[in-house]
């Protein structure tokens, strides 16, 4: 299971991996994690940097995943649902889940079928990909894909609402669970910020325009729990 320690460990070699790789401002957002002081979701979102978007060379095989960083038997999707069960699933000795109950905070559902679930990169593939993915190594686009260092980067959803969003970004798309908005958009800025990806002028537009009406809080970082 992700559970705090195993989690901080693989969270600290993928972190180690990554970072012996990293551009200058890949660099610096790995560093945010250990800021004392986060930034505010205002701020935050203000110094979102603008670039034009490029989808150029995308395909989502440019991200591996599902993987088992630690071998455990449960590969990242598994992982997700463990962490995130309300009632925990029995789990089979290949790491099949059986019962559990879990929370779609997109859309406010109860769901008793893990294979009702999709496990949803808050921030998708493809907008990673056109927000700086796209020059990043195969090594950090893996450790993008799978990875469990904060609880708000994976997290599982209803099929139906992950496969309405696709791979949009708030000025298309927005939980229809109107108040899951103001955690869904300082999530999405959390995971920009932390890996260094950019915004393009209509994402920014509406993630600022979306950000006034919510408290202005601390983003929340890479190593807190939820």
């Amino acid at each position: 299971m992700r559970h705090p320690l195993k989690r901080s460990a693989i969270l600290a070699a993928a972190l180690f991996a990554t970072l012996l790789t990293a551009t200058p401002s890949q660099a610096a957002a790995g560093q945010l994690a250990a800021a004392a002081t986060p930034p505010l979701l205002w701020d935050a979102v203000a110094d979102l940097p603008v670039r034009t978007e490029n989808r150029q060379g995308y395909q989502r095989t440019s991200f591996r995943h599902w993987i088992d960083a630690d071998r455990d038997g449960c590969n990242t999707r598994a992982e997700v649902l463990l962490d995130e069960a309300i009632e925990p699933p029995q789990v089979s000795a290949r790491c099949t889940l059986t019962g559990g109950l879990w929370y779609s905070y997109y859309d406010d559902v109860t769901v008793d079928q893990a294979s009702a679930l999709d496990v949803d990169h808050l921030v998708p593939l493809a907008e990673a990909w056109d927000s700086g993915a796209y020059d990043w190594t195969a090594q950090q686009r893996q450790d993008y894909a799978n990875d469990l260092s904060a609880p708000y980067h994976l997290v599982a959803v209803t099929a139906r609402s992950n496969r309405s969003k696709a791979d949009q970004d708030p000025a298309d798309w927005l939980p229809p669970y109107e108040s899951a908005r103001c955690r869904y958009i300082k999530e999405w800025t959390a995971v920009k910020v932390s890996w260094g990806l950019t915004v393009d002028t209509r994402e920014k537009e509406a993630l600022s325009d979306i950000a006034q009406g919510c408290p202005n809080e601390p983003l929340p970082l890479p190593d807190e729990a939820r």
